[in-house]
C-alpha cells in the first residue's frame, strides 16, 4: 500500500484519466477528494470509488469546483481540511483542449478560457497546496502535461501553449520549494482515448489539420495508451519511493520511471527530463560563435 494514510486532491477526477488516478490511489490506500464541474458525473465517480473502499478506513469525497475560479479553489482546499483533515498530495489533472483551428481564426475568449483552466487552474491549486506543504515540510504535487508541451501542436495552440507553460511552472516551482521537502513533477500520460480524443474527431481535419486528425484516427483504432500507465506513474510520484525527484517532465510511456531509483544521482544532478533550448552544438554543429 504505497499511499497508506495519505490524503489527496485530484482535480478533474470524475472521469477519464483523473478517475483512473483516483482509483489507483484508493487501491494503494489513500483517501481522496475528487473535484470536477459536472455534479452528476462527479457523484457517479464518488459512488464508484466508495465501492472500492469497502470496510477500509479510507474516506472518499467529491466537491464541485471549476479550477479556473480562485474562490472555488479556495473552497476546495477548505473542504479538504474539513473532510480529509489535511493534505499530502495534489494532482492537477483538470484540463481542456480549448479552441481548434488556425490560431489567427480561433475565438479569443475560448483561447483565454483554455489558458485559465490548464495553466491558471494548476497555478491556483499549487499555490494553495504549497502553503500547506511548507508548514508540514512534506508534500507531493503532480501536474498533468501532454504532447503539446514537448512539440508544436498546430491548430490546437491554446492547449499546446498552456501545457508547455505548466511544465515550466513545474520546473520553476520545484526550485522554490525543494528545500521544504516538497516534490513537484509533470506527467505526460501518452495518447489517451478520452473525451479529448472525441473532441478532435468531432472537429474534423479542417479544424485540427489532416496530420493530427489521421493520427487520432489511428489512435482510436489501436486503443491508445492505457489510462493505467499514467495512473501508476502518478502513484510512484505521489509515494515516498520518489522522494527527491522533482522538477521533471516524465513520460508514462517512454521513460523507464520504474528504474529511477537506480539512477537517482543522474536525475537529481542533471537536466534529464526537463525542457531546454537546443543549440547547434547539441546537434553536432560548430558554426555558432561566442
Amino acid at each position: 500500500m504505497l499511499l497508506s494514510n495519505k490524503r489527496a486532491i485530484i482535480t478533474g477526477g470524475s472521469m477519464g484519466l483523473g478517475l483512473t488516478i483516483a482509483k489507483a490511489f484508493v487501491t494503494e490506500g489513500a483517501s481522496v477528494l475528487i473535484c470536477a464541474r459536472d455534479s452528476v458525473q462527479l457523484q457517479k465517480a464518488q459512488d464508484e470509488l466508495k465501492e472500492m473502499v469497502g470496510s477500509n478506513r479510507q474516506s472518499i469525497h467529491a466537491h464541485i469546483c471549476d479550477v479556473s475560479e480562485e474562490d472555488q479553489v479556495d473552497q476546495l482546499f477548505i473542504r479538504a481540511e474539513q473532510v480529509l483533515g489535511g493534505l499530502d498530495i495534489l494532482v492537477n489533472n483538470a484540463g481542456v483542449y480549448g479552441p481548434k483551428g488556425a490560431t489567427e481564426q480561433v475565438d479569443r475568449g475560448e483561447w483565454r478560457r483554455a489558458i485559465e483552466v490548464n495553466l491558471f487552474g494548476t497555478f491556483y491549486s499549487s499555490q494553495k497546496a504549497v502553503a500547506i506543504f511548507k508548514q508540514q515540510k512534506a508534500g507531493k504535487i503532480i501536474n498533468l502535461s501532454g504532447g503539446g508541451a514537448t512539440a508544436p501542436l498546430p491548430y490546437i495552440s491554446a492547449y499546446s501553449a498552456s501545457k508547455a507553460a505548466v511544465v515550466r511552472l513545474t520546473e520553476t516551482l520545484s526550485e522554490e520549494i525543494k528545500a521544504f521537502g516538497i516534490d513537484i513533477n509533470a506527467v505526460a500520460p501518452g495518447a489517451l482515448n478520452t473525451r479529448l480524443m472525441d473532441e478532435v474527431l468531432k472537429a474534423g481535419p479542417e479544424k485540427v489539420g489532416e496530420s493530427f486528425y489521421n493520427s487520432t484516427i489511428r489512435q482510436r483504432e489501436s486503443g491508445g495508451t492505457a489510462l493505467e500507465k499514467g495512473a501508476q506513474l502518478c502513484v510512484f510520484l505521489a509515494s515516498e519511493q520518489s522522494n527527491g525527484i522533482t522538477g521533471r517532465l516524465i513520460s508514462a510511456v517512454w521513460d523507464s520511471w520504474d528504474e529511477f531509483n537506480n539512477h537517482r544521482e543522474d536525475i537529481e544532478t542533471t537536466d534529464i527530463y526537463t525542457l531546454r533550448r537546443i543549440v547547434p552544438k547539441d546537434r553536432g554543429m560548430d558554426w555558432e560563435t561566442l
